[in-house]
């Protein structure tokens, strides 16, 4: 690598987190982990009688099976292969995983399924309206149950004080959230401003359209989005545009 590449990570204090460390050291990078999200359970479980059953996250899952849910002759959905993955080691049998891993997948693999049936849609409370709204368009009952919330923990916001400082080369975004969270932590600081500028100075991913979108609307240029919605993608597109090995 021809210079140092300090990347900001943003993903749970958890594997998640640990897992993005010891893949970019493992491709010549320094990681800058600054969590900027910690869930928060709420204690619900979703409903057993629905026709059709949504999680869309590991976390949802995960929950749900240490609470001991069990669904029944409900149909199950995950919105991607990693936590249909988890689903299957907690015991759930999958039934659908849409092709493209998102709100809009899912919208259209179960559209001409839903028309009349009970669509149980179980995850956090910071869920996209678009997985409910077009389940609701295309004629489903819809009914969410919140499992979690996503706060952002506190300390966090050394990678905004790097960013402001002209001190990162990267920063890998992994949802709208994370881009909220961390201006919250830069303004909180009182450099949300100066961290932005630090960020268009340096090469910024985004895991998704929604996440470059959010990212945008707050006045930061979005480098990079790859054409799947995964982290290690993500992450070597990132350090790649921000240090290119040039070969002889």
């Amino acid at each position: 690598m021809s210079r140092e590449v300090r990347v900001a990570v943003f993903r749970p204090d958890d594997e998640r987190l640990r897992d993005a460390v010891e893949l970019l050291d493992s491709l010549g990078a320094t990681p800058v982990p600054d969590p900027m999200l910690a869930v928060e359970p709420t204690g619900a479980v979703p409903r057993d009688d629905a026709d059709y059953a949504i999680l869309t996250s590991k976390t949802g899952v995960e929950l749900v099976a240490d609470a001991g849910w069990a669904p029944g002759e409900t149909a199950l959905c995950a919105i991607g292969d990693s936590t249909a993955e988890v689903m299957r080691e907690r015991g759930y049998a999958v039934g659908l995983v849409p092709d493209e891993f998102s709100s809009i997948g899912l919208v259209e693999a179960l559209r001409d399924r839903v028309p009349g049936a009970r669509v149980e849609v179980a995850r956090s409370d910071h869920g996209s309206v678009v997985l409910t709204d077009g389940l609701e368009a295309a004629g489903g009952y819809v009914h969410e149950t919140v499992l979690y919330e996503l706060v952002r923990p506190p300390g966090s916001g050394e990678s905004a004080e790097r960013a402001a400082s002209g001190e990162l080369e990267a920063a890998l975004f992994t949802s709208s959230l994370t881009v909220e969270h961390f201006l919250g932590a830069a303004a909180e600081r009182g450099f949300r401003d100066e961290a932005i500028a630090g960020l268009n100075d340096a090469v910024v991913g985004a895991i998704g359209e929604p996440t470059r979108e959010t990212a945008e609307r707050f006045g930061i240029t979005v480098d990079v989005v790859p054409e799947a919605a995964d982290f290690e993608e993500l992450a070597c597109a990132v350090v790649e545009a921000a240090a290119p090995t040039y070969h002889e």
